[in-house]
């Protein structure tokens, strides 16, 4: 079994008030694949270009991503986009965004990746992302990514993917964004009607929110004293959620198993930012995520007695 994951192989070039990278791994698929890859087997989709690097596709296979459905394209530029935070790392200012490759992107998946388990669909277009569904073959359990862009441009679309899967992630500001809700509850269960069980709102430094037809979790951020680049931290949350999700096979896919899943992501996530890119969560182990898991089942208990 495996999880399938759609979406952008980049570079990117980040300045952060605690330094600069002008050429960096990057991507939704790419992130996404370094923190499921602990818990599953990944198999990304994807399109290159000739500049990619083979070092850097090694940093893809990490905890042994499949990339056969990465597509080197002849004469193309890889995925690029430039960015600086400054000091609320929560906003970002895009310099350039050179499309490359993934401006045609149009995505045609193997035998193998149309059988996964568990499907995500990373941050592409909409269309895109109903192309894929279209293509898999009953996968066990399905989440999907977005943005403001194509809730500007392509909401239609977007809805036609939410009523297809099983969860949706987008941050606070986009489930207002789509459903014209001001409260973030009114605004997910405007979406659980849509047809999803389950609606995750990212909230970056102030954790996450996960509600369903008949419960709410909201769990924070993990504390760290030191955040260098939040690049790519919510598809590597994604990424802990889905491939924690996918690992239990034998588990009810409900709200109790992605309140444990969401522990998992924030954990990932937390090490995600304490570097530039990928840095620091290529050389993370899975030790390490399960002691921060266990630091945050801690510090977020609490007994009362009634007054």
């Amino acid at each position: 079994m495996s999880i399938t994951v759609v979406g952008s192989i980049a570079y990117d070039a980040v300045r952060t008030p605690f330094g600069e990278r002008a050429r960096m791994l990057g991507g939704a698929a790419t992130h996404f694949s370094l923190a499921a890859s602990f818990f599953d087997t990944v198999r990304v989709v994807g399109p290159v270009g000739e500049d990619f690097a083979a070092a850097d596709l090694e940093v893809l296979r990490t905890r042994g991503t499949l990339t056969d459905d990465v597509s080197m394209i002849r004469d193309g530029r890889t995925f690029f986009w430039a960015g600086e935070y400054g000091w609320d790392l929560n906003s970002r200012e895009t310099l350039d965004t050179q499309l490359g490759v993934f401006g045609d992107f149009e995505p045609d998946l193997s035998d193998e990746a149309r059988a996964c388990d568990v499907l995500f669909l990373a941050n592409i277009g909409p269309q895109l992302q109903l192309s894929v569904l279209d293509q898999c073959d009953g996968p066990r359990w399905t989440a999907v990514d977005s943005m403001n862009l194509w809730i500007d441009i392509a909401r239609d679309d977007l809805v036609a993917v939410i009523e297809r899967v099983d969860c949706v992630l987008l941050n606070d500001a986009e489930l207002r964004q789509l459903t014209g809700k001001p409260s973030l509850v009114a605004a997910a269960k405007e979406v659980l009607a849509m047809g999803p069980s389950a609606v995750i709102a990212k909230q970056g430094e102030y954790g996450a929110v996960l509600i369903s037809h008949d419960a709410f979790f909201s769990l924070p951020a993990f504390p760290l004293e030191s955040v260098v680049d939040p690049t790519g931290a919510g598809d590597t949350f994604a990424g802990g959620v889905v491939g924690y999700v996918a690992s239990q096979r034998d588990q009810s896919l409900d709200h109790d198993l992605l309140r444990t899943a969401m522990a998992y992501g924030t954990a990932v996530a937390s090490f995600n930012v304490e570097e530039f890119g990928t840095e620091r969560v290529a050389r993370l182990t899975l030790d390490e995520v399960h002691e921060r898991v266990d630091q945050l089942h801690r510090i977020t208990q609490f007994s009362y007695s009634p007054v």
